[in-house]
């Protein structure tokens, strides 16, 4: 019997907002694909095609783009979000045996998947900067001996990257809300429990976490170039064009970059390295676009600088604007959490001619007509604000 594979999608993602105020966090585009895609192109990649996936939060929309696959994919509803234990066991019917647990929301590489497909009751893991954002693990000669979900204050840098291979015995004693609880509980009942390193792995905690997802995937992409370039148009390294794109003369584009369908970009516009632009995105004559997530339908208007920034569907930027990327602290509710980008805009966001912004969130559908030469630096601007 194959290894069956579950994906749990259906979580929210709020640390995510803007970005997930009107999509689940599974669904948010990275080089042009939404995250979840990624998964299931590695898992097929890895020679495994039985796959669930769990849905919950806006489940419609993750349901009409799974449709889009050509192989059967099996969905589960999570009617409330009880916890990664309690998504997986929602589809305890469905699973004939050995499954796979992955997160829908994170990227992980097929040679990963096929390291921990060959170890049964085993678990990914890497090392990362902020383990206490993670399930933090002790290892021992290649043997997972604790797992501490979300310490305060964390002694290691070794995380759990919430891929789980687990036995068929072993899922049906889970018991608990979290499977980093319900195997830590295992493991301290004596079920040995392999560490299997990653070889790729990044989960997107907060929205410029985005742009380090990008840079991991943006090298895998296949050059090509559709639409209509431009003779004088300077390419280098890997650039993806979609059909109906118009490239400008003079425009100068430095891969890895994407560039989705029927877009029109220039003339006369840089585009750096680690940048992903999606479909029917306009910019305009002497922008620069640096290391940037653009979604589909946004427009750049002339002579903007964009950079480190991550820009939602429908948003439109006027000429002379710019987005500085620099580190500092947004506040988040009662706290303040350490930021590192140029502006997070959701969807709809109209900002008129020569606003700044630097590390800077913006919310969805929000309206900024003030005067000219205004400067947003390390703050958040609530949803349908209008800013005058």
């Amino acid at each position: 019997m194959s290894l069956q594979a579950v994906i749990l999608a259906a979580g929210e993602g709020i640390r995510l907002r803007p970005l997930t105020q009107n999509r689940p966090k599974a669904l948010i585009p990275v080089a042009n694909k939404p995250i979840i895609e990624h998964t299931i192109l590695s898992l097929l990649e890895a020679g495994i095609r039985d796959i669930i996936v769990v849905v919950g939060y806006r489940k419609e929309q993750v349901m009409r783009h799974l449709a889009r696959f050509s192989l059967p994919i099996m969905i589960v509803r999570q009617t409330e979000q009880l916890g990664t234990a309690h998504a997986l066991l929602c589809a305890q019917n469905r699973i004939a045996g050995d499954v796979l647990v992955l997160p829908g929301d994170n990227y992980i590489d097929p040679d990963s998947i096929r390291d921990i497909a060959g170890i049964k009751n085993s678990l990914l893991y890497t090392t990362h900067r902020q383990p206490s954002n993670f399930g933090v693990v002790t290892i021992e000669e290649d043997v997972i001996t604790s797992i501490t979900e979300k310490p305060a204050h964390a002694t290691r840098m070794t995380v759990s990257c919430g891929v789980y291979h687990l036995g068929s015995d072993l899922l049906k004693r889970i018991s608990h809300p979290s499977l980093s609880e319900a195997v830590d509980y295992e493991i301290r009942q004596g079920t040995r429990f392999a560490a299997v390193k990653a070889h790729s792995w990044q989960d997107a905690i907060y929205p410029w976490d985005l742009l380090v997802m990008n840079d991991r995937l943006l090298p895998f992409i296949i050059s090509e170039k559709s639409g209509a370039v431009s003779s004088s148009v300077v390419i280098k390294g890997k650039v993806s064009i979609g059909s109906g794109t118009r490239i400008g003369p003079g425009t100068v584009i430095n891969g890895p970059v994407i560039i989705g369908e029927d877009c029109t970009i220039g003339p006369h516009v840089v585009i750096e390295p680690g940048t992903s632009i999606g479909s029917r995105v306009r910019i305009e004559p002497f922008s620069v676009i640096r290391r940037s997530i653009l979604m589909d339908d946004v427009v750049i208007a002339s002579h903007c600088n964009i950079s480190g920034s991550v820009i939602g569907e429908g948003c439109t930027l006027g000429e002379y604007s710019a987005a500085m990327y620099s580190g500092g602290f947004i506040p988040s509710g009662d706290i303040a959490i350490h930021a590192a980008c140029g502006v997070i805009m959701g969807n709809g966001v109209f900002c008129k001619p020569s606003i700044i912004f630097e590390n800077t969130i913006v919310g969805n559908e929000v309206t900024i007509e003030g005067r000219s030469d205004l400067r947003f630096s390390c703050t958040r601007i609530p949803d349908k604000t209008r800013v005058m």
